[in-house]
């Protein structure tokens, strides 16, 4: 189903801005990436989007293709970001049929509640599999892509290039680990660690021209997350501690994405744009939530209500 252009992108940016461009991103299916890809594919990218779930993936590539009349959107499904030959093989798929790999976003990720004592190794290790050693595969698997497109991309400031931009990178993290949060513990640390390697990306290939950067949002009404991870009674609560009074929207991320990608990023490298409404500097354990902080931990509950709360099988 197509979707109203204000959903996903401001009317600040041109058509076309991003015209023979070629998008690869994982988690693409999610509803933060999708709106990302979205906005890209609306500006004139074509794109490729990969998950876990082969109808799912397949199903949001065809919706994300009516953003623009012509626009070709691959959904490669049964890919696994763990595992570095899976993520090789879709790259390859993406190149094959479209032609070239000029921006990447890093946004496959695993998160559910629990306390330290009621999170298995297994869970931790879960976590840590997807967000970090699947960000780690797919700079790995894009890289050459990158590298290739930054050469034919370069801009020296002064001049926008013809040919546009090219050879840049968004990992998709979180403000959790800024101030802490109890039942995050496994998110925290892999975030951590995701900022960290898009760090040393920044200064192993800006040499070559690839800017590494960071999109940190924060609570995004209608995401997956703020669906599985927060009641609707602790979602009341949590706005009023927003300094903006309010969440954020996926098209604010997407905004976020084309600024990165654009001829307006050209000389941002290596740097985390947290867009939260000032959210994170708000961080407490709110006592009006669903969770009270400290009594829910001191008395060992079980973590309740919502969806994405800790799985036995875990």
């Amino acid at each position: 189903m197509s979707l109203p252009k204000n959903e996903y992108v401001s009317d600040v940016w041109k058509n076309g801005l991003f015209a023979n461009k070629v998008v690869f991103c994982t988690g693409g299916s999610g509803s933060i990436c999708s709106a990302q890809v979205r906005a890209l594919v609306h500006l004139g990218a074509n794109a490729c989007i990969v998950g876990r779930q082969v109808a799912k993936t397949e199903r949001v590539a065809k919706d994300i293709a009516t953003a623009r009349n012509g626009a070709k959107v691959l959904g490669i499904g049964s890919v696994d970001v763990r595992n570095i030959e899976s993520l090789q093989k879709a790259v390859e798929k993406c190149v094959s049929e479209l032609g070239r790999i000029d921006f990447v976003i890093a946004g496959a990720a695993g998160n559910f509640l629990a306390p330290i004592n009621q999170l298995s190794t297994n869970a931790f290790k879960s976590v840590m599999d997807i967000d970090v050693l699947g960000s780690y595969n797919t700079i790995k698997a894009t890289l050459p892509h990158l590298v290739k497109s930054a050469g034919n991309h370069r801009n020296d400031g002064k001049t926008a290039n013809p040919a546009g931009t090219g050879g840049r990178i968004i990992f998709i993290s979180a403000t959790i680990h800024y101030t802490t949060a109890p039942f995050q513990t496994h998110v925290s640390v892999a975030k951590a660690g995701v900022d960290a390697l898009s760090h040393s990306a920044a200064v192993e290939f800006g040499p070559r021209g690839v800017t590494s950067n960071i999109i940190a949002p924060g609570p995004i009404s209608g995401s997956e997350g703020m669906e599985r991870l927060a009641t609707k009674e602790g979602n009341a609560t949590a706005r009023k501690s927003v300094p903006l009074g309010r969440y954020g929207t996926v098209k604010e991320i997407a905004d976020a994405t084309v600024y990165l990608f654009s001829d307006a990023g050209n000389f941002v490298n290596g740097q985390a744009l947290v867009v939260d409404g000032a959210a994170w500097r708000t961080h407490s354990s709110n006592p009006g939530s669903a969770f009270p902080y400290p009594d829910f931990l001191l008395n060992d509950e079980a973590i309740t209500g919502v969806k994405g709360g800790k799985k036995s099988k875990l």
